[in-house]
């Protein structure tokens, strides 16, 4: 059980270590319109229950692993330099090779690299279990990762291509949102479960029972071509983005304990620059590129994806450090931690299934994009109001369903809208585009939001004097104000998100080029 640290402990500078995952990161879904079929799939609701399991494998798999990394620092002998790559190796290898697997799942087909990524993320699980060392776990983490980014575009393509009537898409993604964006809360309260009455061992081994129930699934309710015939991988592609990507990824994870003026991180983000503007030229020229370049190319889409990544540069605020304040301030353990997140996975269950879905075909996504925007900053506003001695009843919980409802107003249509209009043979690169762009607004975010959070804090200790006896009141309060200011930035960026969405999303969706509607 979790009790409540000493006086006067800070806030750690990397955020890695925090229960940073968001229930934005459980929502990677897309919804291209595929070519109409005879006749709907009349397994095709066990199919969405089978993949939606999957998605949330890999989305508890985030927060219960944060919740339990503490015990296996401990466990490990892992170092406080270290204990980052236990969160690091996933994401890099996750957001590196998102494009990577949606390409493969074009090509070799969906249906095959959905099994594949399932199998692999199990057994790299059941490996990060049995660790003996932290090098084991690293390894094990970044292993999950790499069949995640195979897994997640396949996945999302297969229900977009199981769904042809556009009022069940509406609700299969509605419930597949909703099911994904749960998945955080649920991996809070489990992880803190396991890792009170079990072992952080646990926390990974967890996934492969649900990895199986899935797998069992698979070959009776998924249905899929076998892949292009004659497809190409571009390489060169592969290499450029991935790299990139890696880059960046690892350049903002660096800036944190590092500062963004270090030498190693300003190498990282300029050559994550150059090598994605290297990927951009190629994309142009190559014969089978590996993101063709046709999909970005419509304003509706664009603005979509723009949206998406603001909304999770803003979001990412809230998980972590509503964690520090109800661990550190408040003094909760872990599984209260855990539940006092849940009206966030209710509210998004809520507007994605009760109230996105059915709006959706009526009023178009620009309407629901923007005002789900507003009340999330109006859900920060109310964040950034807290205090030292505040109550989570009336202080924390509205803010919290705002929060919730805003989140599954904005993302059930922007996925809708982000790839509509996509042919089939494009579905798993158009997935894993969302993907992507949800993973660097993560990244950009959390390392933004906790510099703010961090520089203010300090400012606030250093103008405030106090003495030893009663240091710890002030390091708290500045805590809090720290959280303060990140709260109104994350507002800002939340409110450029909704005027985003009204200046670029029209009502209806993006149309396809001559050249996909031939594909």
């Amino acid at each position: 059980m979790s009790k409540k640290r000493p006086r006067g402990q800070s806030l750690p500078s990397d955020p890695s270590t925090a229960t940073g995952r968001s229930p934005v990161h459980a929502n990677p879904a897309a919804i291209p319109t595929p070519a109409p079929a005879s006749a709907p799939d009349p397994k095709r609701w066990w199919a969405l229950a089978v993949i939606a399991l999957a998605q949330l494998m890999v989305i508890l798999d985030g927060t219960i692993v944060n919740i339990a990394l503490p015990s296996a620092q401990r466990a490990l002998g892992m170092s406080d330099a270290d204990r980052q790559w236990v969160i690091t190796a996933y994401t890099l290898a996750f957001g590196g090779l998102l494009l990577l697997g949606g390409r493969i799942a074009d090509l070799v087909g969906r249906k095959r690299t959905f099994v594949i990524g399932l199998a692999g993320f199990a057994a790299a699980s059941a490996l990060g279990g049995a660790a003996g060392g932290p090098g084991m776990l690293f390894a094990a983490r970044a292993l999950q990762g790499a069949f995640a980014a195979v897994l997640a575009p396949s996945a999302l393509s297969l229900l977009t291509t199981t769904f042809t009537d556009p009022k069940e898409r509406a609700r299969a993604f509605g419930v597949y949102g909703a099911l994904a964006g749960g998945g955080s809360a649920v991996g809070l309260i489990v992880g803190g479960l396991l890792t009170e009455y079990l072992n952080w061992r646990w926390a990974l081994y967890v996934n492969v029972p649900i990895a199986l129930a899935a797998l069992l699934g698979a070959p009776a309710f998924l249905r899929d071509r076998s892949g292009r015939p004659g497809g190409r991988l571009d390489v060169p592609g592969a290499l450029l983005g991935c790299a990139g990507l890696v880059a960046l990824v690892y350049g903002f994870s660096e800036a944190g304990p590092r500062g963004w003026t270090s030498p190693s991180v300003l190498a990282l983000l300029g050559a994550g620059v150059v090598l994605l503007a290297g990927f951009v030229w190629w994309q142009s020229r190559a014969k089978s590129p590996l993101l063709p370049l046709r999909i970005l190319q419509d304003r509706v889409r664009a603005g979509s994806l723009a949206t998406m990544g603001l909304a999770t540069i803003g979001m990412f605020g809230v998980f972590l450090f509503l964690t520090y304040y109800l661990q550190v301030v408040l003094g909760y353990p872990p599984v209260r931690t855990g539940l006092a997140f849940v009206p966030i996975s209710a509210g998004i269950a809520i507007a994605s299934t009760q109230i996105a879905a059915r709006l959706l075909p009526r009023t178009g996504p620009r309407a629901l994009m923007s005002s789900g925007m507003v009340l999330a900053a109006v859900g920060m506003v109310l964040l950034s109001r807290l205090t030292v001695h505040a109550q989570y009843l009336p202080h924390v919980l509205p803010a919290l369903l705002l929060l919730g409802l805003g989140m599954g107003l904005t993302f059930m249509p922007v996925y809708a809208t982000a790839t509509a209009g996509v042919p089939a043979q494009d579905a798993g690169v158009a997935s894993a585009v969302v993907n992507t762009v949800q993973q660097m607004g993560a990244s950009l975010g959390t390392v933004l939001l906790n510099t703010v959070a961090t520089g203010a804090t300090s400012r606030y200790v250093d103008s405030h004097p106090h003495d030893p006896a009663h240091g710890g009141a002030v390091l708290d309060e500045g805590m809090v104000h720290g959280f303060s200011v990140a709260y109104w930035c994350s507002a800002g960026v939340l409110l450029l998100a909704a005027l985003v969405a009204g200046l670029t999303v029209r009502r209806g969706t993006p149309k396809q080029t001559g050249h996909d509607a031939a594909a």
